[in-house]
């Protein structure tokens, strides 16, 4: 259903990148719908959460400097693609795949508080436009993007979990209904990526493959550097996903407002990158799960 809602979005782009105003709203949805079997006293900080946070600050200063003489605009945009904090809907498909939500939850909200307060200065450094930005006004506007979709869901599970404890137990029939929505915003953000490259000036062709190129070898490597060290953790799926599934819309958003524009085409290219990559391991997950029913 994954690849099918990509390759949907992408053919039928100008009808469903209309739809892109739905996008907070179906997040918001399913994100609520997980957060309704999180179990509370799971959510905790371990040793693991502490080396992704590592990898993602010190590999995004590595990954600008290496690319640095390749161009600056590249740079930026490899930086940008390792910064960008965990997914809001990274829950919701490590669900899926049958990892651990608590973790993955932890670490998302830990992701993005750093994100919201390094970013800023980290821009400034670099010498794009964030300077002309107050810290404060970066750290407010990053984390209007995140907030809402983060902290309210979380609230609102549980909530219910509270006023309806007997919700629990249709966990099952949530992650189904998570699963078709997140394939509804999947083809709604194919839509607008789509749109979103076709739209960029065709001067820059060998920079926008450049780029391209660059995503897809950040974001294979995140994800099998992830998996290597949620193992070591027994947090496998956890480690992938909250180290590779990024917040591409925000990741779009502050490349455009702090850096150069045209850099935005790194993350604009990681979102297909890291839903291919999801799509395969839900698909594994799958196969994996009627082999063993065959077997029984």
């Amino acid at each position: 259903m994954m690849p099918v809602a990509m390759l949907l979005g992408g053919v039928c782009y100008s009808l469903f990148s209309r739809l892109s105003f739905l996008t907070p709203y179906l997040i918001f949805t399913m994100l609520s719908l997980t957060y309704c079997n999180l179990a509370l006293r799971r959510v905790r900080l371990v040793p693991l959460h502490g080396w992704l946070i590592g990898i993602q600050v010190a590999g995004s200063v590595a990954v600008y400097w290496l690319l640095r003489p390749l161009g600056e605009v590249l740079a930026q945009a490899g930086m940008i693609c390792v910064l960008a904090p965990t997914a809001t809907s990274a829950p919701v498909i490590t669900r899926l795949l049958g990892g651990n939500v608590e973790s993955l939850t932890t670490y998302s909200l830990l992701c993005n508080a750093v994100v919201a307060v390094l970013a800023p200065a980290w821009f400034s450094l670099v010498g794009a436009r964030g300077e002309e930005v107050s810290f404060v006004e970066s750290f407010l506007g990053i984390g209007r993007q995140v907030g809402v979709l983060l902290v309210l869901p979380f609230v609102l599970g549980l909530a219910v979990q509270r006023v309806w404890p007997g919700v629990v137990n249709r966990a099952r029939t949530f992650s189904n209904i998570s699963f078709c929505l997140w394939s509804i915003a999947l083809t709604v953000v194919s839509a607008n990526i789509v749109s979103f490259i076709l739209a960029q000036d065709a001067g820059h062709y060998r920079q926008e493959v450049a780029m391209a190129a660059c995503s897809f070898v950040i974001c294979v490597g995140q994800f099998v550097v992830g998996r290597r060290l949620g193992r070591r953790c027994g947090e496998t799926i956890a480690g992938g996903q909250g180290l590779g599934q990024k917040n591409t819309i925000l990741a779009i958003w502050m490349a455009q407002t702090y850096l150069n524009p045209l850099s935005s085409l790194g993350p604009g290219t990681y979102v297909l990158w890291q839903n291919i990559v999801n799509s395969f391991q839900v698909w594994r997950k799958s196969r994996r799960g009627e082999s063993r029913k065959g077997k029984g």
